[in-house]
């Protein structure tokens, strides 16, 4: 992975190499990658205890995308999938809850489609949509950018969690929740300034060479 990566500043390149290290340690096995294409369970490992939208902004989403196609709830869910490269899918719980409200309100109409239903927006969907046009705008920048700063904490950190819990013991439910917190405290990092990646290089050299000391015992 090292040859395919290209860091901007010294701090970043003192940041993969710290966070190389610590992978070595017991929450992992290295940097092996991951990326989109890894293993996921449903809204990406960070969305397990929090919303990816806010009160209503999950509407907007939905009309946007009936805007671009027709769409069934599958249809949504996996360009949600997609936007967010693969780190947020919300469950068929969520999707057509909000497709009932939404055709509910004269925002969007039903058609039969084989076994399916399939969405499109109406005209007041439309005009609704185009009232908060830049509420929905904002909603996918923030989805598309959590999206990329998972992206690249995974590829840094290819940790697989699902061969983890299958070990299960107490212990491993705490490391596999202190490894949740670092990589979402480094997936803001990584987007931070300069100083601040150096100082995360830092903390992470101590604590890989701590660990490193832990398996020599």
């Amino acid at each position: 992975m090292r040859g395919h990566h290209h860091f901007a500043s010294r701090a970043e390149r003192a940041l993969w190499h710290a966070a190389e290290r610590f992978g070595r340690g017991p929450f992992g096995s290295g940097m092996r990658g991951g990326g989109p294409g890894g293993r996921r369970g449903g809204p990406g490992d960070f969305l397990r205890a929090g919303r990816m939208f806010g009160d209503g902004d999950l509407k907007l989403v939905v009309l946007y995308l009936m805007a671009e196609a027709p769409r069934h709830g599958y249809d949504i869910i996996k360009a949600l999938e997609e936007r967010s490269s693969g780190f947020y899918a919300p469950s068929p719980g969520v999707i057509y809850p909000t497709l009932t409200f939404l055709e509910e309100a004269g925002y969007a109409v039903s058609a039969p489609e084989g076994a399916k239903k399939v969405f499109s927006i109406t005209e007041a969907g439309s005009a609704h949509l185009a009232e908060n046009r830049d509420m929905v705008e904002r909603a996918l920048e923030q989805l598309e950018r959590f999206g990329r700063k998972m992206a690249k904490a995974r590829e840094w950190f290819g940790w697989d969690d699902e061969a983890q819990e299958r070990r299960g013991g107490r212990r491993d439910d705490e490391l596999r929740s202190v490894r949740r917190r670092l990589r979402a405290a480094l997936a803001d990092i990584l987007d931070g300034p300069e100083e601040r990646r150096a100082q995360a290089a830092d903390i992470l050299k101590t604590a890989a060479e701590a660990l490193e000391a832990l398996n020599r015992d």
